[in-house]
Order: structure tokens, then sequence, then C-alpha cells
């Protein structure tokens, strides 16, 4: 992983049905809307972020 990349992340699925945990996730990566995009570097916190709720959101190019 390069310190310097950054990564787009899309959320694919609406939160409604979601855990309040995962809900949580969402809003601390700084997606409101569905198919919002953010950018965000690419560390392996935001990854851990991305794969809890791998079902809600996609990485984009």
């Amino acid at each position: 992983m390069a310190k310097n990349k950054q990564i787009k992340i899309k959320l694919v699925r609406s939160i409604i049905g979601a855990s309040p945990a995962q809900r949580k996730v969402v809003a601390a990566l700084g997606l409101k809307k569905k198919d919002q995009v953010v950018e965000h570097y690419d560390s392996d916190t935001i990854m851990g972020m991305v794969n809890k709720v791998n079902h809600l959101v996609a990485i984009v190019d």
C-alpha cells in the first residue's frame, strides 16, 4: 500500500436496515447518501472500515 494513494469509496446500498454499528462506520467514512463518493487515503484503518461494511460500499476507480 502506498501511503499517498487515494481511494474512492462509494455507498452503493442504502443504510436502511443496517445495524447501528454499520451506520456509524458508514458515517465515519463520510458517506451520507446512496451513490455518494468520498476519497480517503489508502490506509489499514480505512480498509478495515470498508471491510466491515463491504456489502454497503464499493471501491471505484
